[in-house]
């Protein structure tokens, strides 16, 4: 079985310049099995406070790290009590869940594990194992108590919150930074992105929307100006493995059916409030597929300030569909 496991991200284009008295620094690392890069405007170095902040996260929301509270509840562990941080993404997910239909959802993780792309993934995978498992997938069956408990009605449900995670981290690390009053600053996790102020160059930051090819490169489809906003990508096009027989198994699993989605959108980008909810619709439009659906949906949800999705069509070549207002941000296009 050939394997493809690469991240999605998109690009920050900027040039490390002062931008009148603001001097701006840059910190960067390894967190949540990606990178991060931030770069802000302080005479202060905020590197430890933000690896703390990223380090809480981690703590709640990591499903590789056996003590956070989301592995803990996953162990069905009585005794664990929740914190803001898997609150603030429960709930969101549940809200995301109901406003898409049942495209985004927590409870997917067993799902994503039988398909090889989990944080415990499988080899194998059967009709009547997916059956199986999709009598214990399904937001519905999880219920977040005023207690500040979780309770299952079945114990075999799992929670992931990766397809939500990286965003709300960096949404986390964009108020550490607001706390210390930092005016411009860009936050970068895996390709999950929250802009505020502008640049060191003294405009709104250039955010590169990768093209959806196979191989790593840092082509860009569109190149946009944002300030004051996030934006999250989710794509089929990196992450993926290939049968035996030839058969390329996409990591975008639809938790309505148990199987893999299969539609022609390459890549789906979300610019929004924040980045949890760019992150969550972001996946959530992937499973969907039809852009009219994902129109309708945006259109609904006050949070999503725009959309920009790139379908493969029946020739093979690239075809854009985009909110009414992406085109006022885009400030370069690359050639096809």
């Amino acid at each position: 079985m050939k394997q493809c496991f690469l991240c999605l991200a998109a690009l920050v284009l900027c040039t490390m310049t002062s931008c009148g008295n603001d001097k701006y620094q840059k910190a960067v690392g390894r967190v949540f099995g990606t990178y991060y890069a931030v770069t802000y405007s302080s005479d202060k170095d905020l590197s430890e406070e933000m690896e703390k902040a990223m380090a809480k996260i981690n703590a709640s929301l990591s499903t590789f790290d056996s003590l956070s509270v989301i592995s803990r509840i996953n162990r069905n562990d009585t005794s664990v009590i929740t914190d803001r941080h898997f609150e603030t993404v429960f709930v969101k997910g549940c809200e995301v869940s109901e406003n898409t239909g049942g495209a985004f959802d927590l409870t997917v993780a067993p799902l994503v594990n039988a398909w090889g792309f989990g944080y415990k993934p499988s080899d194998t995978r059967r009709q009547n194992q997916i059956d199986s498992i999709m009598q214990f997938v399904g937001s519905n069956k999880v219920h977040l108590l005023p207690t500040h408990k979780v309770k299952k009605d079945d114990d075999r449900l799992l929670l992931d919150a990766s397809a939500i995670a990286k965003g709300y981290a960096s949404d986390v690390v964009a108020a550490c930074l607001d706390s210390f009053g930092v005016q411009n600053y860009i936050v970068d996790i895996g390709g999950e992105l929250v802009m505020k102020g502008k640049n060191p160059r003294g405009e709104k930051w250039r955010i590169g929307i990768s093209k959806p090819v196979d191989n790593v490169t840092n082509d860009v489809e569109r190149i946009i100006a944002l300030s004051d906003c996030a934006i999250a990508t989710s794509g089929n096009y990196r992450q993926f493995y290939e049968t035996e027989d030839g058969q390329r198994v996409s990591h975008t699993i639809d938790p309505r059916s148990g199987y893999p989605a299969r539609n022609p959108l390459l890549s789906a980008s979300v610019i929004a409030k924040n980045c949890m909810t760019a992150d969550a619709y972001a996946t959530a439009f992937m499973v969907l597929g039809d852009t009219i659906q994902i129109r309708k949906i945006a259109d609904e949800c006050e949070d999503i300030y725009g959309w920009y999705a790139i379908l493969k069509g029946d020739d093979g070549r690239h075809v854009e569909a985009c909110s009414d207002n992406f085109k006022t941000l885009v400030v370069s296009t690359s050639e096809k």
